[in-house]
């Protein structure tokens, strides 16, 4: 595995996703199909590692999507702004006043509480950002003349989302890795997104494809084995036990697979219960295995935690900070946002910080 190379800091921003950000609909304590109030956030896989990127560790990101323009985007757009995440990337699409040509993402989100497990409803279909198609965005001049970005990153939901949106992103890949700017790839396997065109057989068939692109790929056990065909022994279904070997031994086959690639990462999590989890990670860096082991941590809401734990990697590796220390970061961030409503982190670097040197939770005044 070849080190990884982080591009000078002149560049406009630090990091870029691309993917869709949908307007999360969150029923509090209750249920979604008996609540009469929600609370809103803005959230999306690739979004949240942008905005964690910027309001916990302060880099300048931004974000490309499309969103429709009435009033529920434009609602979007100011959380997005709101989070510090650039808009200028964002695509505008004229709304027909009913949605039925084009619409905005909606997520409706339970985040579960001792038995009972988290669960989301998503109503997605015909989004502006899932009917992109190549050309849509001026990828040579965004990595180019425009300044560019030292890293890329997307993942499995936004290729998920039609038969064009893997060719966007092979589209950016292609401009991102002629700047130099680094990929990143979290294959964030969603069986509802899959399930209606073509299931686990197209999720390979697109993400083996675009894994070739890319430079340091995410996910975790299921993940691996939905969208690249890679098992893992001696997991059981409810992944009760993880066994650190057979998660070093599917790396090393992912990396072997893949020779572009130049750090593969797994999160760790055994779910006791909706709000009792234990969670790390390890991650395969130039024949080096890297191993967080898990820990209890007490959970206020699941959803978000694979994407802060991508932030916080990646923080650590474009600050310079080495890949123990990255990957540390990422546990502890992905840890921290979990303690917080919706889909973004609310931590702050000091915090994570705390967390990494293993922090009491003590109150602090």
């Amino acid at each position: 595995m070849d080190p990884i190379s982080i591009p000078e800091q002149h560049r406009r921003w630090d990091c870029l996703s691309l993917g869709e950000v949908m307007l999360r609909l969150d029923p509090g304590d209750g249920r979604i199909h008996t609540t009469r109030q929600f609370t809103a956030w803005e959230g999306g896989g690739e979004y949240n590692v942008a905005r964690g990127l910027r309001r916990c560790f302060g880099l300048r990101t931004a974000v490309a999507t499309a969103l429709t323009d009435n009033a529920v985007g434009r609602l979007v757009e100011d959380m997005i702004l709101q989070g510090g995440v650039d808009p200028s990337l964002i695509r505008w699409i004229p709304y027909d006043g009913i949605g039925r040509d084009v619409r905005n993402g909606l997520n409706f989100t339970e985040r579960g509480f001792g038995l009972r497990a988290a669960a989301g409803c998503s109503d997605r279909g015909h989004t502006a950002i899932s009917q992109v198609k190549s050309g849509d965005f001026d990828w040579q001049g965004i990595f180019g003349n425009r300044s560019g970005t030292r890293w890329l990153h997307t993942g499995g939901i936004f290729a998920a989302l039609s038969t064009s949106t893997p060719q966007v992103a092979a589209e950016a890949m292609d401009a991102a890795r002629l700047t130099g700017t680094l990929v990143s790839f979290d294959l964030n396997f969603r069986e509802s997104l899959w399930t209606s065109i073509g299931g686990k057989a197209k999720a390979q068939e697109v993400n083996r494809e675009l894994v070739r692109k890319v430079d340091v790929l995410l996910g975790n056990e299921e993940d691996f084995s939905a969208m690249l065909g890679v098992h893992i022994a001696g997991v059981a279904e409810d992944f009760g036990e993880l066994p650190i070997p057979a998660y070093e031994h599917m790396l090393r086959e992912v990396a072997a697979a893949y020779p572009n690639l130049k750090l593969v990462a797994s999160t760790l999590r055994t779910a006791h219960t909706a709000t009792r989890n234990a969670w790390g990670a390890i991650a395969l860096y130039q024949d080096k295995i890297v191993h967080v082991p898990q820990r209890d941590v007490e959970i206020y809401d699941r959803v978000g935690g694979g994407d802060s734990f991508a932030s916080g990697l990646i923080y650590g590796l474009l600050a310079g900070k080495g890949i123990d220390y990255s990957v540390q970061c990422g546990v502890a961030h992905g840890a921290l946002a979990m303690t917080t409503p919706g889909d973004t982190s609310m931590a702050t670097l000091d915090e994570v910080e705390r967390a990494m040197k293993g922090g009491s939770a003590r109150i602090a005044r």
